[in-house]
């Protein structure tokens, strides 16, 4: 080293011979330390971010799922709702309860008078469901019979729930 030195003349050569002139370990040791600790940090934040990213994907795939049943049972209810609110399902239900098809109906005017001719809503044959003679035979016949007195209008319907218009 002293040759080095005696070859490179001046202030060149002063500043030679005080630098040290080995490798020195001491000050690299705790840089190495701190990029290892922080590529570990990362690596382990990188971990934990893509778990929590693949439970959000889980949970969003399940509630896709359950989002599509529920909207196929809605479908079907709107399908059975649909069904049983056509006019021939209304009118068989209805005559299923014993409800006949009202007449031409009579209104009440402001002052009191009727306009229109009221008449008692009769039970016809149905046209939907024939009836079987067997049917016939064991039931009572539905229109009343002469000598039985009709009932009146006040003893079988009930009154009025909302004003007439």
């Amino acid at each position: 080293m002293t040759r080095t030195a005696e070859r490179t003349k001046g202030r060149a050569g002063r500043l030679t011979r005080l630098m040290p002139a080995g490798p020195s370990t001491a000050a690299r040791t705790p840089f190495v330390l701190l990029v290892v600790l922080l590529l570990a940090g990362g690596l382990i934040s990188l971990l934990l971010l893509n778990s929590a990213l693949n439970e959000g994907s889980f949970r969003l795939s399940k509630l896709k799922r359950e989002t599509t049943e529920l909207t196929d049972e809605q479908q079907a209810l709107q399908r059975d709702v649909d069904s049983y609110s056509q006019p021939d399902a209304l009118e068989r239900r209805a005559r299923q309860l014993g409800m006949v098809p009202g007449g031409n109906p009579a209104f009440l005017n402001p002052d009191g008078t009727v306009r229109g001719v009221p008449e008692r809503a009769t039970a016809g044959p149905s046209p939907a469901v024939a009836p079987t003679p067997e049917a016939n035979a064991t039931t009572a016949p539905a229109e009343p019979s002469a000598a039985a007195p009709a009932p009146t209008a006040t003893s079988t319907t009930p009154p009025p729930t909302s004003p007439g218009r």
